[in-house]
Protein backbone atom coordinates (compact mmCIF):
# COMPACT_ATOMS: atom_id res chain seq x y z
CA UNK A 1 0.00 0.00 0.00
CA UNK A 2 2.71 2.53 0.73
CA UNK A 3 5.97 1.17 -1.23
CA UNK A 4 7.65 4.80 -1.76
CA UNK A 5 7.45 7.09 1.28
CA UNK A 6 8.67 10.24 1.34
CA UNK A 7 10.25 11.45 5.03
CA UNK A 8 10.39 15.52 5.90
CA UNK A 9 12.67 16.17 8.33
CA UNK A 10 13.70 19.44 9.46
CA UNK A 11 16.73 18.33 11.69
CA UNK A 12 15.58 18.97 15.10
CA UNK A 13 14.34 16.78 17.93
CA UNK A 14 11.21 17.07 16.73
CA UNK A 15 11.58 14.86 13.76
CA UNK A 16 12.46 11.31 16.46
CA UNK A 17 8.06 11.03 16.49
CA UNK A 18 7.82 9.94 12.77
CA UNK A 19 11.50 8.05 12.55
CA UNK A 20 10.03 6.13 15.46
CA UNK A 21 6.60 5.93 14.03
CA UNK A 22 8.16 4.94 10.41
CA UNK A 23 10.01 2.12 11.63
CA UNK A 24 7.82 -0.51 12.13
CA UNK A 25 5.21 0.97 9.41
CA UNK A 26 7.60 0.54 6.56
CA UNK A 27 9.04 -2.59 7.84
CA UNK A 28 5.49 -4.23 7.71
CA UNK A 29 4.39 -2.32 4.23
CA UNK A 30 7.91 -3.78 2.83
CA UNK A 31 8.75 0.01 2.00
CA UNK A 32 11.45 2.08 0.46
CA UNK A 33 11.70 5.53 2.23
CA UNK A 34 12.89 8.69 0.74
CA UNK A 35 14.02 11.17 3.82
CA UNK A 36 13.98 14.50 2.46
CA UNK A 37 14.76 17.71 3.99
CA UNK A 38 14.67 21.15 2.89
CA UNK A 39 17.95 23.45 3.53
CA UNK A 40 16.19 27.43 3.44
CA UNK A 41 18.92 29.37 4.86
CA UNK A 42 19.99 32.00 3.15
CA UNK A 43 22.85 30.60 0.79
CA UNK A 44 20.01 27.49 0.05
CA UNK A 45 17.56 30.16 -1.20
CA UNK A 46 20.31 32.19 -3.06
CA UNK A 47 22.35 29.35 -4.77
CA UNK A 48 20.21 26.21 -4.80
CA UNK A 49 22.01 23.14 -5.18
CA UNK A 50 25.27 25.61 -5.72
CA UNK A 51 24.87 26.67 -2.11
CA UNK A 52 28.05 25.61 0.03
CA UNK A 53 27.55 26.76 3.83
CA UNK A 54 27.45 24.78 7.24
CA UNK A 55 23.89 24.67 6.68
CA UNK A 56 23.82 22.36 3.79
CA UNK A 57 27.10 20.35 4.81
CA UNK A 58 24.90 19.69 8.12
CA UNK A 59 21.88 19.10 6.35
CA UNK A 60 23.94 16.31 4.16
CA UNK A 61 25.57 14.81 6.93
CA UNK A 62 22.17 14.63 9.17
CA UNK A 63 20.09 12.81 6.42
CA UNK A 64 23.18 10.71 5.85
CA UNK A 65 22.74 9.01 9.78
CA UNK A 66 19.03 9.32 9.67
CA UNK A 67 19.21 6.85 6.76
CA UNK A 68 21.90 4.46 8.15
CA UNK A 69 19.42 3.72 11.04
CA UNK A 70 16.59 3.20 8.87
CA UNK A 71 19.12 0.67 7.12
CA UNK A 72 20.04 -1.02 10.06
CA UNK A 73 16.80 -2.41 10.66
CA UNK A 74 16.44 -3.54 7.08
CA UNK A 75 14.68 -0.35 5.35
CA UNK A 76 15.46 0.92 1.94
CA UNK A 77 16.34 4.32 1.94
CA UNK A 78 17.59 7.45 0.00
CA UNK A 79 17.97 11.13 0.53
CA UNK A 80 17.08 13.63 -1.19
CA UNK A 81 17.96 17.49 0.04
CA UNK A 82 16.18 20.65 -1.86
CA UNK A 83 16.86 23.90 -1.69
CA UNK A 84 14.12 26.79 -1.03
CA UNK A 85 11.04 27.37 0.74
CA UNK A 86 10.27 24.09 3.03
CA UNK A 87 6.25 23.66 1.93
CA UNK A 88 6.73 24.96 -2.01
CA UNK A 89 9.77 22.17 -2.41
CA UNK A 90 8.17 19.63 -0.50
CA UNK A 91 5.26 19.54 -3.24
CA UNK A 92 7.79 20.31 -6.55
CA UNK A 93 9.28 16.88 -5.03
CA UNK A 94 6.08 14.76 -4.22
CA UNK A 95 4.72 16.08 -7.66
CA UNK A 96 7.57 14.55 -9.44
CA UNK A 97 8.32 11.66 -8.29
CA UNK A 98 6.61 8.45 -7.18
CA UNK A 99 4.61 8.74 -3.35
CA UNK A 100 2.41 7.08 -1.86
CA UNK A 101 2.33 8.77 1.42
CA UNK A 102 3.98 12.11 3.09
CA UNK A 103 5.19 11.22 6.47
CA UNK A 104 6.26 14.14 8.27
CA UNK A 105 6.84 15.66 12.31
CA UNK A 106 4.60 18.13 13.86
CA UNK A 107 6.22 20.83 16.04
CA UNK A 108 2.80 21.45 17.40
CA UNK A 109 2.34 25.16 17.23
CA UNK A 110 -1.00 26.80 17.66
CA UNK A 111 -2.23 29.63 15.62
CA UNK A 112 0.21 32.25 16.86
CA UNK A 113 2.98 29.95 16.55
CA UNK A 114 1.96 28.61 13.06
CA UNK A 115 1.62 32.33 12.06
CA UNK A 116 5.41 33.50 13.47
CA UNK A 117 6.70 30.34 12.06
CA UNK A 118 4.70 29.50 9.49
CA UNK A 119 3.27 25.54 8.53
CA UNK A 120 4.77 23.59 6.36
CA UNK A 121 1.90 20.89 7.20
CA UNK A 122 -0.84 23.15 6.05
CA UNK A 123 0.92 23.89 3.06
CA UNK A 124 1.18 20.31 2.39
CA UNK A 125 -2.14 19.58 3.56
CA UNK A 126 -3.94 21.75 1.38
CA UNK A 127 -2.01 21.30 -1.90
CA UNK A 128 -1.43 17.40 -2.43
CA UNK A 129 -2.95 14.60 -3.55
CA UNK A 130 -0.83 12.63 -1.49
CA UNK A 131 -1.73 11.06 1.84
CA UNK A 132 -0.20 12.49 4.44
CA UNK A 133 0.76 11.23 8.05
CA UNK A 134 1.57 13.60 10.54
CA UNK A 135 2.90 12.75 14.36
CA UNK A 136 2.93 15.12 16.90
CA UNK A 137 6.31 15.46 18.66
CA UNK A 138 5.92 14.10 22.40
CA UNK A 139 5.58 17.53 24.87
CA UNK A 140 8.30 17.43 27.50
CA UNK A 141 6.05 19.79 30.06
CA UNK A 142 5.52 23.43 30.15
CA UNK A 143 7.98 25.99 28.13
CA UNK A 144 8.54 28.37 30.87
Amino acid sequence: MYKNIVVTLDGTATDRAIIEHLKPLALLMRSELVLLHVADGWAARMFGADAVSAEVSEDQAYLEKVRSEFQAVGIPTTVELAYGVPGDEILKWVAGRPCDLIAMSSHGHKLVGDIIHGSTIEKVRHNTPVPLLVVGAAKRGPVV
